[in-house]
């Protein structure tokens, strides 16, 4: 093992021992010296927003540039579909085949999107998500949760675990399409966080920025169907009147119960931007996520990690936090940014170490970067030595356990029975020396008590 992968171990170790030891966690530090709070700008605010709940979020940091009731309980509509397709896209392949079950057929309200798929009628999974998303096809999302789950209830269930997977805390999906269930509600945080997720994947960011798609046919229709994406803000299918050249996509919802819901995303630039919103009034769904694009690309921008003033001499690594004097044993990820207000300096950004939850053997921290009392962005803090994997002590505290130390059982095992092994080589060695020494000793007496006894005899065989 390399000197620096034992190093990159300490590191490791002394981020959980920070979190551990009252009075050790580390404070947020400044990345300068010179930062002051006056020099902090205020956070931006929008005008007006009428959907009765909003949340702007950053896709590439996850940072919450704007929330309005982001935890209040609505009615999603067909944005769940954005989940369905998250879940289809991580466990199944673009070519598998779904076929539409009675049930998929029939066991939909009636007068809801739709379009008229037949029992037993054959697709493929890309096929089935474009008719899903595009014309937001509830037939479409109840055969691919079969597909995907097995059954629907299964589905269900694995929506629900994905959602508390994301850090979801108000949500509970009771169907795959999205139609009116008391059971069925999220909230417009939590559809953020879902969307982010699901705009990550390539596929998904392709088939919801697709503007049209033709269905070839099928074993139950011999003529192609057409598909028009009813997003307003990308596509004019419906009407030209919302169109926004920065948008690459989403869906939409609307039910008489949730009124209408948005998933949107757009990007200008190095950012992409991803806005919710949750029970609006027609129009109001587009000329509010239009206004949030408009003021979050204008009042912020996107800085690199790697270019923040001093960062490399950031007393996170140095100083009193015992994390180690040399900064080329760990790196942010690749590429890693934050944003912050586009008038405000990055020397007034914050940043400390939190432990991971990662499953990366390599991820050995995370730097929580602040600016001011707003959180925007965590970046994964990775050790640059592969051979630090290899370490038996797995210290990083994931987020769900107690603060403790980890040691690898096998580890402890090996190091008992080496200490047993040479406990018992050193007993009998020094008992084997012990006997040496004895036996020496008693023939050395024997010899010396034979030596009188003949000189004894000796004599007195002269006086005779």
């Amino acid at each position: 093992m390399k000197i620096s992968s034992i190093a990159a171990w300490f590191l490791t170790a002394a981020v959980t021992v920070t979190a551990s030891v009252p009075g050790l966690m580390p404070m947020p530090v400044q990345a300068t010296t010179t930062t002051t709070k006056s020099s902090v700008v205020k956070w931006p605010t929008p005008g007006r927003i009428n959907s009765k709940c909003a949340v702007l979020m950053d896709v590439d940091t996850g940072t919450v540039l704007y929330s309005k009731n982001p935890d209040k309980q609505k009615y999603p509509a067909s944005i769940t579909k954005v989940m369905t397709a998250l879940l289809a896209l991580e466990n199944s392949n673009l070519s598998d085949e779904v076929v539409f079950s009675e049930e998929a057929v029939y066991k939909n309200e009636g007068n809801t999107s739709h379009i008229a798929r037949q029992v037993n009628e054959k697709m493929t999974m890309e096929q089935s998500l474009y008719g899903m998303m595009l014309e937001s096809a509830n037939e479409c999302a109840w055969a691919i949760a079969e597909t995907v789950g097995g059954t629907e209830p299964n589905f269900i269930r694995m929506m629900n675990d994905k959602a508390k997977e994301l850090g979801c805390t108000n949500t509970h999906f009771n169907n795959p399409n999205g139609l009116p269930d008391p059971k069925h509600k999220t909230t417009a945080m939590d559809m953020a966080r879902i969307a982010r997720a699901a705009y990550k994947n390539p596929d998904f960011a392709k088939i919801v920025g697709t503007k049209s798609y033709q269905i070839p046919k099928t074993n139950k229709h011999k003529t192609k169907t057409p598909l028009n994406n009813h997003h307003c803000m990308l596509n004019y299918y419906h009407t030209s009147r919302y169109l926004y050249k920065y948008c690459m996509g989403g869906k939409t919802g609307y039910t008489t119960k949730a009124n209408s819901t948005l998933v949107t995303y757009a990007k200008k630039g190095d950012t992409t931007l991803a806005c919710v919103v949750l029970d609006a009034h027609n129009p109001d769904h587009y000329i509010d996520t239009t206004n949030l694009f408009e003021w979050g690309f204008k009042n912020f921008k996107n800085v690199k990690v790697s270019e923040l003033r001093d960062f490399s001499q950031s007393n996170v690594f140095t100083g009193n936090n015992g994390l180690g004097h040399n900064l080329s044993l760990v790196e942010p990820a690749e590429n890693a940014t934050i944003i912050i207000p586009r008038n405000a300096s990055s020397d007034d950004v914050t940043m400390e170490v939190t432990p991971s939850s990662s499953k990366d053997n390599k991820v050995v921290g995370l730097l929580c970067f602040s600016y001011g009392k707003k959180k925007i962005g965590t970046v994964q803090l990775k050790s640059t030595e592969k051979e630090s994997d290899s370490y038996p002590f797995h210290n990083v505290k994931k987020e769900s356990e107690k603060d403790y130390i980890q040691i690898n059982p096998l580890f402890i095992i090996l190091v008992i029975v080496g200490a047993a092994t040479a406990l018992c080589l050193l007993f009998f060695g020094i008992r084997k020396l012990s006997e040496t020494i004895s036996t020496t000793r008693r023939d050395r007496y024997s010899a010396r008590k034979g030596q009188q006894t003949y000189r004894k005899i000796r004599r007195n065989d002269r006086r005779r």
